[in-house]
This record gives C-alpha cells, structure tokens and sequence, in this order.
C-alpha cells in the first residue's frame, strides 16, 4: 500500500491525523493553510483500515492509496 496528498488542494483540516496518526501529521505553513505530511509513505498492512479513513474522511478528498 502507498499512500499520496495532493498538496495543492489540502487545506489542513486534520481529520487523516485523527484518523491515523502513525502515518499523518499535519503542520502549519508560513504561507497559508496547514497541510498535511505523510509520515510513512508505504505503512504496514494492519494501519489499512485506519489509512483507509482517513482518505474516505478527508473533507478534500485529497488521500489516494494505491495498493
């Protein structure tokens, strides 16, 4: 599983961090919204589930897996 943002349209709103910290972190930015960081870009097997919630809850719809 690879997880990728598309940092052009997220705008922090920090639901993928409260979804699954292992792999998120969101942080602020000098010039504009707070963005996310992916911590692992290719998490283990068993954060699946949670990775999977955080992109169907990400209000931008910015978080794509590809398996």
């Amino acid at each position: 599983m690879k997880v990728k943002v598309d940092l052009d349209l997220c705008q922090g709103h920090s639901v993928c961090l409260g979804e699954c910290p292992e792999v998120f972190d969101v942080v602020e930015q000098e010039d504009g919204y707070p963005q996310v960081v992916v911590l692992i870009e290719e998490p283990p097997e068993e954060l699946r589930k949670k990775v999977m919630s955080a992109a169907m809850f990400c209000p931008n719809r910015v978080i794509t897996v590809e398996d």
